[in-house]
Order: C-alpha cells, then sequence, then structure tokens
C-alpha cells in the first residue's frame, strides 16, 4: 500500500499517511495573536490521574465563567468523555463538528469514533492527521482556555502537538512518589526540547485521609514539590487520594461540580492559581508593527 494513500479513520474522519507530517498552518489555536490559552496535560506514566486532573481543571476554570474546551488527544486511553458525563457525539454542521458539552466544558474526543472497548491500532502519521482534524474540523470558536490531555510518555502524539500547538504551556501530573517524579520529568524535558514552557506541577493522590483523622502518605512524600524545585515551577496544587475522585470519574459527576466539597475546594484553588497567578504576561499581537 502506497505510504500516500488516503485512509478512513472512524465516523469519517480521513486520514492520510505521511513519512514525515509538517506542523500544520490551519491549525488556528497555532496562530499569532489567538487568545485561546492552551494548557497541556502530560505526565510521564500511566495511572497518575492525569485525565481526571484534566476534566476537573476543565470544570474549575469553566466555573470561574471561563469558556472551556478539552482536546482528548490520549487515543489509546480515551477517558474525557466519560469523566465528563458525555454520552451525545458531536453533531455535524457545514462539515464542521460541535463538539458536545457538559459542567460547561466542551470536548472531542477518539470516544466518540470507536467503540469503548476496542484498541485504537494506529501508526504516527495516522494520528498526527486526527489530532489536526480535531483542532482544526471542530467548531470551537475561540475560547479562553483549550486543556489538551495528553497520553503518557513522550510520543507521536506529544511532538506532533507540540507542532500544532506552538504557544501551548504544559502542566506536569505527578504523584509524590520518587519513582514516578522521575519518570514525570522526562515529560517536562521534552517539552524543552519542542520549545514548550512547563507552567507548573500538579501533585496528584498526595495523601489519603483516614476516618481517624490521621493524614496516610500512601505513596510517600515530596514528589510533586521536588519537581517543582528542579523545574523552577510552581507546585500548582495537590489533590488528596479521595474515592468521591474515582466515583465521579465513572459516573460522569466531576468532583469540581460542587465547588464546597474538599476535592471541589482543591481543584477551585488550582484554577485560580492558573487562571490568576501563572497567567502569562504576553501576549502575540501581530496588528501591532514597530517602526524606527
Amino acid at each position: 500500500m502506497n505510504d500516500q494513500q488516503d485512509k478512513s479513520g472512524p465516523a469519517g474522519i480521513s486520514v492520510q499517511a505521511e513519512s514525515q507530517a509538517p506542523p500544520a498552518s490551519g491549525v488556528p489555536f497555532g496562530r499569532p495573536g489567538n487568545n485561546t490559552r492552551v494548557l497541556l496535560i502530560a505526565s510521564g506514566k500511566g495511572g497518575v490521574g492525569k485525565s481526571s486532573i484534566t476534566a476537573n481543571l476543565a470544570v474549575a476554570l469553566a466555573h470561574r465563567g471561563k469558556d472551556v474546551a478539552v482536546v482528548d488527544a490520549d487515543v489509546w486511553g480515551f477517558s474525557i468523555p466519560r469523566m465528563l458525563g458525555i454520552s451525545e457525539p458531536p453533531t455535524v454542521i457545514d462539515d464542521m463538528l460541535i463538539p458536545p458539552e457538559a459542567h460547561g466544558v466542551r470536548c472531542i474526543s477518539m470516544g466518540f469514533f470507536a467503540d469503548e472497548d476496542q484498541p485504537v491500532v494506529w501508526r504516527g502519521p495516522m494520528l498526527h492527521k486526527a489530532l489536526e482534524q480535531f483542532l482544526t474540523d471542530v467548531s470551537w470558536g475561540e475560547p479562553d482556555y483549550l486543556l489538551v490531555d495528553l497520553p503518557p510518555g513522550t510520543g507521536d502524539i506529544s511532538i506532533s502537538l507540540a507542532g500544532f500547538l506552538p504557544t501551548a504551556e504544559m502542566l506536569v501530573v505527578t504523584t509524590p512518589q520518587a519513582v514516578a517524579q522521575k519518570v514525570a520529568q522526562r515529560a517536562a524535558y521534552m517539552a524543552a526540547k519542542m520549545n514548550i514552557t512547563v507552567t507548573g506541577v500538579i501533585e496528584n493522590m498526595s495523601w489519603f485521609m483516614g476516618d481517624d483523622g490521621t493524614r496516610y502518605e500512601l505513596f510517600g512524600a515530596g514528589g510533586g514539590q521536588a519537581l517543582a524545585t528542579q523545574l523552577e515551577v510552581p507546585l500548582v496544587g495537590q489533590v488528596p487520594l479521595l474515592p468521591v475522585l474515582r466515583v465521579g470519574a465513572d459516573t460522569g459527576n466531576p468532583v469540581a461540580v460542587d465547588q464546597a466539597s474538599e476535592a471541589g475546594v482543591v481543584f477551585a484553588t488550582m484554577a485560580r492559581v492558573v487562571d490568576e497567578d501563572l497567567r502569562p504576561t504576553k501576549r502575540s499581537h501581530p496588528e501591532l508593527n514597530l517602526v524606527d
């Protein structure tokens, strides 16, 4: 089969295999002057709760009155629609996909185009093209925030998105465990190689509070702060290990919806830190020209 031949993805998403796919100039979020703040949510390894962090942080930002969208770029482990409680697929108007919304957050995911129990067996160029279409063939408008749930590690998808979204920032998710922290730093180093700014670190599963009021650090302590110190970025927040987080993810009821709950307060605080304390101080304005 010719490597340049068009291939069909799920639900009519066409995928063209290329030997070396270049960054897409048509991605609106990568253009100078676009006001959407793009946050890549990354981790070095799976199982640290990156998708849960993405979904709940998106909801918390929406509660601050922000227009928020999420791209579920973890095409092998897609889970954002379930976590947000979205079951209906996107609609199509004039060849553009209209993303479904829940809790004030719009999202697109491979989960809308593939059965939940079926694996996505695609090569790098096919993934590259599908992600490009998630960014260009979806009617996003110009949201305040676009959160991108990256797959674990430093593979093709992360590299492609760095090319599509050159002005993106990265938040690295880790657990307190030293091993997880060491692996997570690889994602940060990948970002540096791709000229992506690492904005902060989020530590998940920081502790479990027993019924007796004792705090149990099941995965150790200090990994998030150690990574933040090493990268010279802030520790955005620490998320405790709570059964309600798991239940909310399974049932499509993000804990960030209840801002008065223990977990809701944590995510509301992290959203404030991201939105205020870590807000970029520089914006690209191509309409402003410097003259001698």
